[in-house]
């Protein structure tokens, strides 16, 4: 299952959660002024703006497979710079050198990270930062009940094909990145969101998890599957005094120097 497709103004709608770990991953860029920075995965452009306030100086270029998500950046960000681009196919189209390659919550769509990552380090001038962030919450209610239901004897028949989900384990992670020419950090943080409800968790699912499976489904079998994922999510996620929700959200971090 691919992610071509999204809604940006689904996507929105979590706007400052789904920014701070791009906060927080460009804050461990150690460079002073970069003047070239790419941003993989750019989506809506929530990110692409986080490294251009950050760089006010720096030629900035977002890519996406999403036309969707473009418009949404090119009207978000209209001073910056944005053209449609699937990695998954390969980056030779794009060009090189630049200071900072940087990718929130994007590589998890794409496969044979053995041979995206070393590309994506291609792309960099000797002294470049590599920067990215994925989710790696693959063992929290959400995805467990999404993928039981999934393959449920009900639901199982409706659904030709499955999410893969293409991160690989982070000690392999660590031994990818030491065979490459470069020095590097790993680390990992898990984000306590205070959302005020569990439809709260379906709305933020909608634009990314579940998509892909609602897709699947006929327009009039959509509402019945979210139904059975809520009175799931209900179950599993409980309520705090205030009435507010913790969704847990684990994500996995690495920047990368490359050596010259």
């Amino acid at each position: 299952m691919a992610a071509k497709d999204w809604s940006s103004s689904q996507y929105l709608k979590f706007e400052r959660e789904r920014t701070q770990p791009a906060v927080d991953l460009a804050g461990r860029i150690e460079l002073d002024s970069p003047k070239r920075i790419i941003d993989i995965g750019c989506g809506p452009g929530n990110s692409t703006q986080v490294l251009a306030e950050k760089y006010p100086d720096a030629y900035i270029l977002g890519v996406d497979n999403s036309a969707n998500m473009l418009e949404a950046a090119r009207k978000n960000c209209p001073d910056l710079e944005f053209m449609l681009c699937d990695v998954s196919q390969g980056v030779a189209g794009l060009p090189k050198y630049f200071d900072v390659v940087f990718s929130n919550a994007c590589i998890q769509w794409v496969p044979d990270h053995e041979t995206l990552i070393p590309n994506l380090l291609g792309l960099l001038r000797p002294g470049g930062v590599l920067a990215v962030q994925t989710p790696m919450n693959y063992k929290e209610p959400i995805h467990t009940i999404i993928e039981e239901l999934v393959n449920s004897g009900d639901w199982s028949p409706l659904f030709n094909v499955r999410r893969i989900f293409y991160n690989l384990s982070q000690g392999k992670y660590y031994d990818l990145l030491k065979g490459q020419d470069c020095s590097f950090d790993l680390w990992e943080t898990t984000y306590l969101h205070q959302l005020d409800s569990h439809q709260a968790i379906m709305d933020w699912y909608r634009a990314t998890g579940l998509r892909p499976y609602l897709d699947a489904l006929p327009e009039s079998l959509r509402e019945e599957f979210e139904s059975q994922v809520y009175r799931r999510v209900k179950k599993a996620y409980p309520i705090q005094q205030d009435g507010r929700v913790i969704f847990r959200f684990p994500r996995f971090f690495f920047t990368a120097v490359k050596n010259g």
